[in-house]
C-alpha cells in the first residue's frame, strides 16, 4: 500500500465521520474520526519510511516513537491521535454514548490532524 493511498482512505474516513455527525450518530463519527486520524498517521509513517506497524498500538507507537520525537510532526497532533483512540474505544466498546459536543470535536480534530499529515508528507 502507497502513502497516497493511506491519505485517500483518510480523507474518506474524515467526511464520512461529518455525514455521520450531521445524523447525530456520535459515536460513528468519533469511530469514524479516529480512523482517518489512524490512516493519516499509517500513511505519514509509510512516507518517511518508517514501519506502519502492524497493530492499533504498534502504529501509535511507531507515530510517536518516529515522527513526534524526532520533532517531524508537532507533538500536539500526537495528543490528538492519542485522545481519538480514547473516544474511538468509548464510542466502539462502552456503554455509554459520545456525546455530540465531543464529537464534533474530534472530527474538527480528525480533519486537523488529516490536513497536517497531508502537509507533513509533503514536506517529508
Amino acid at each position: 500500500m502507497k502513502a497516497q493511498d493511506l491519505m485517500a482512505k483518510a480523507v474518506q474516513a474524515a467526511a464520512s465521520a461529518k455525514v455521520l455527525l450531521d445524523t447525530g450518530d456520535g459515536d460513528g463519527a468519533s469511530n469514524r474520526a479516529y480512523y482517518a486520524m489512524f490512516d493519516a498517521a499509517r500513511a505519514a509513517l509509510l512516507a518517511s519510511g518508517f514501519d506502519m506497524g502492524k497493530t492499533h498500538r504498534g502504529v501509535l507507537i511507531a507515530f510517536s516513537d518516529r515522527l513526534i520525537k524526532n520533532g517531524s510532526v508537532p507533538q500536539e497532533m500526537g495528543r490528538l491521535l492519542k485522545r481519538a483512540e480514547t473516544f474511538r474505544y468509548v464510542a466502539d466498546y462502552e456503554g455509554n454514548p459520545v456525546e455530540l459536543s465531543d464529537a464534533r470535536e474530534m472530527v474538527e480534530q480528525a480533519e486537523t490532524f488529516v490536513a497536517s499529515m497531508r502537509v507533513s508528507i509533503t514536506l517529508m
